[in-house]
Formats: structure tokens, sequence, C-alpha cells
């Protein structure tokens, strides 16, 4: 009942109006054509509808709440006769003193009210009506429903989506300056270059990809380098090797979706680790999948149990609400190499 309320109102009044004149319209030059009698046609009309338009809204915004949408259908029943009789009384008595005291000239003959004929021609014309307009604002309620469900999944999904981001990016910045803090405690040369770096970073999160959905894959490419770079500063034996296997200019990707696959390698390859590689794949397969493998080496003997983060949770989230079910990542070791796989489908840039 509440959602009917909210409703009622959405369809705007001109619309209304629009109806119920064309509506009328339409009768009138019908039945003024058909009897050739346009005077009583316009008549005759604009009592039925003085009548027609109070009926069906008090149907659809009284008796449907009040007794359908709680399931009382008998009640409904008897509600919608007493209002078809108000209707016939009204209508009769209307006719007689204001046009003929023939209630029913359309007919063959002349008939009187209370006439078992005309009380059902009555009531059955009334209920073409009600069940025409009903049907007509009932659609258009439930297309404008529809839409606003729609409106509010996707208002969701972005809520949703930008949360994860928004935890993600705090995340990696916050990792950044813990490394950016250790090198300044050893009075290191390398902090200017890591502050450098580090506001190019910030800038294409904060700034290049802010509200978008999608961003060249080549620009995330330049962003994972700027990070490695950064890292390279902390690791003084790291060798970083990056693959790009096929044309990848036209690929478009989520932003920031690959960072924390390449943080992960740092975190868990780094830890005791004298001669870190890291080694980058990325292809697309039969044009359909974007294929982006990372591998690290790291220390069996301190990396027997190797745990995701938030980063990688986070990003299986973003994952899953921008293609569903549609991707791929997969994470193994073999012997002392860590691996992750990420499969999803490519898009174009148009």
């Amino acid at each position: 009942m509440n959602e009917i309320q909210k409703l009622k109102f959405d369809i705007k009044l001109q619309n209304h109006v629009w109806f119920w004149g064309s509506y009328f319209t339409l009768n009138f030059l019908r039945w003024g054509a058909y009897f050739n009698d346009y005077p009583y046609s316009f008549k005759s009309n604009l009592i039925e509808f003085s009548l027609h338009i109070p009926l069906v809204y008090f149907n659809l915004f009284i008796l449907v709440p009040k007794f359908v949408l709680k399931q009382k259908y008998i009640q409904y029943t008897f509600a919608l006769i007493a209002s078809l009789f108000g209707i016939y009384l009204l209508k009769t008595a209307l006719t007689y003193y204001i046009i003929s005291e023939n209630i029913w000239p359309e007919a063959n003959r002349e008939y009187h009210p209370f006439e078992i004929n005309h009380i059902v021609a009555v009531c059955i014309g009334e209920l073409y009506v009600l069940a025409m307009a009903s049907s007509v604002y009932l659609t258009l309620t439930w297309l404008r429903e529809r839409e606003r469900n729609r409106s509010l999944r996707e208002n969701q999904f972005k809520i949703k989506l930008k949360y994860l981001e928004n935890q993600i990016q705090p995340h990696f910045f916050f990792n950044t300056l813990n490394n950016l803090y250790a090198l300044s405690l050893e009075s290191s040369n390398k902090v200017p270059d890591v502050i450098i770096k580090l506001s190019n970073l910030m800038e294409y999160v904060l700034y290049d990809v802010k509200g978008t959905k999608f961003v060249p894959l080549i620009k995330e490419i330049d962003y994972i380098q700027n990070y490695i770079e950064i890292e390279k500063l902390r690791f003084e034996n790291v060798e970083v090797t990056i693959n790009l296997e096929s044309d990848i200019e036209e690929v478009i990707v989520p932003p920031l979706i690959f960072i924390s696959l390449v943080e992960n390698a740092f975190k868990h390859g780094g830890l005791n680790n004298k001669n870190l590689k890291i080694k980058i794949n990325c292809k697309v397969i039969d044009n359909k999948m974007l294929d982006f493998e990372i591998l690290n080496n790291f220390v069996i003997s301190h990396n027997l149990n190797l745990k995701k983060g938030i980063g990688l949770t986070n990003t299986k989230k973003r994952l899953k609400l921008i293609y569903k079910s549609n991707f791929s990542l997969k994470h193994t070791t073999k012997l002392n190499y860590y691996i992750i796989r990420l499969q999803i489908p490519i898009r174009n840039e148009n």
C-alpha cells in the first residue's frame, strides 16, 4: 500500500489530463458520427466522464490499497459493486434531468430507471473504462517502478564499488608511506625520488582515474611501472620483467585492478628474499580475454603459509561486481614461485 501511495503522484498531472482529454475527444467524435448527433454526444460524454474519472481514481487509490493489496477480495468486490450502483444512480439522474427523460436513447426503445438491461449496460460500460484506465495507469506505474529499482541497483553497485576502491587506495598509500618512513630512518638519499614518484602515483589515483569505470591498459601498465620503481628503491636486489605479448593499445580495464597483485608479489616475495624476481606477463587470448599473470620467487622456509591481504580480497570483490562470474583469478605455487593469474573479458575503446 505504501508503494502505491508513493507512486500515485509520479505520473505528472498533464499526462492525466492528456489521457482523459484524448479519451473524451475520441468518444465524442465516435458516437457523434455514429448517431449523427454531436451535441447529444458531447453532453452525454460530459456526464459519463464526470463519473468515469472519480470512479477510476477511487478504485486505484482507495479500494485497491485498502482491499486488494491486503488480499481482502470479497470486501473489494462488494465495495466495487456498491460504487457501480452509486454511479448508475448518478448517471441515470443526470441523464434524466439534463439530457432526456429517455435515459438510454441509444437503445431501440425507451428505457426506464432500474430496468435490468439498462443497469447491466451501464455497469459493463463503467467496468470497461475502469479496466482500461487502470491497466494504463498500473502499466506506467510498473514501468516507472522497474526503472526506479534499476536505478537503485545501479547506485548501490556504484556505491559498493566505490567503497572497495576507496579501501584499496588508502591501503596502497599507507604501505608506500611506510616504505618512505623506513628510508627516512636510514637517511637515504632515495627519499626525494620516492616522494616525486609517489606524487605521480597520487595524481593518477586522485585525478586521472577518479569517477572513471575503465581506463586504457597502457596507463595501468605505466602506473604499475611507477609503483615498481618505488619498490625498487626499497629493495636492493630486485629484478622485474614485464612482457606485453599482444597489441593492447585499444584495450581498457577497470582502474587499479592489477596493483594489488603487484603489491602482493613484493609483500610476500620480498620477505627475507635477497634476490627477489618478479615477472609480469600480459596478453590477449583469442581476442576475447585479457590474461594478466604475475610470478614472484619466495623463500620457502619463511612463506609456507601465504595469506591474502585486504588488497587481493577487495580486488576479487570488485571483479565480481564488474564482471559477475565472467572472470578467473587463480593463485598457485610452483617450486619456489608464487603465481597469480587473472583473466578478464577485454573491452576496446570506441
